[in-house]
């Protein structure tokens, strides 16, 4: 595994990201920002802050990792102007439980990958742990896309919203974007 990637998203006043629609989804939102910056290090002026970490994979199996890897391609695409950021934090009640069992709720009760398969590739995700960084929310999770996915984009999201880990959601805030340049 390579060297965890430390990445901070500021909500500023410029930024390589225009914030099209910032919404709370559930629980407290986030103050309104018109750009978003992604850097390795922290952005001295900004509205809001969160850190996340790219690090090794917690939920899914070996064939899982397999498969999401044939499928899924890159950030950055030149197409993909539109983007996503939704931090998420899960209850006390998530936290509590033994690893196992929460692999039970993502994956064969929710059916978490599964569900996000027929996304790929035309939807592009990295998610950043960040409850051990001691963040306000325990993960952040980048989406790109080309404006033309954006229903599948909008699926994707809505179908994650109906299964039984969302249950577990107390907050989440969907953060649109679009390509500044």
């Amino acid at each position: 595994m390579s060297r965890p990637l430390l990445v901070h998203f500021a909500g500023v006043e410029e930024g390589a990201w225009r914030v099209t629609r910032l919404q709370a989804v559930k629980g407290d939102g986030l103050p309104d920002a018109p750009f978003l910056s992604m850097h390795t290090s922290p952005q001295p002026r900004h509205r809001w802050q969160l850190r996340g970490v790219v690090s090794h994979t917690r939920y899914a199996t070996a064939d899982e990792v397999r498969t999401l890897a044939g499928v899924q391609e890159g950030l950055g695409r030149a197409g993909s102007t539109c983007a996503a950021l939704i931090p998420i934090r899960k209850s006390a009640a998530w936290w509590s439980l033994a690893q196992d069992e929460r692999r039970e709720i993502f994956e064969e009760q929710s059916r978490h990958t599964q569900r996000s398969l027929k996304y790929l590739p035309a939807v592009a995700r990295r998610l950043h742990h960040a409850r051990d960084l001691g963040e306000e929310f325990d993960f952040v999770t980048w989406f790109e896309f080309a404006p033309e996915h954006l229903s599948a984009f909008e699926a994707l999201v809505e179908d994650l919203r109906t299964t039984p880990e969302w249950r577990y959601v107390e907050r989440e805030v969907d953060i649109r974007l679009a390509r500044a340049d």
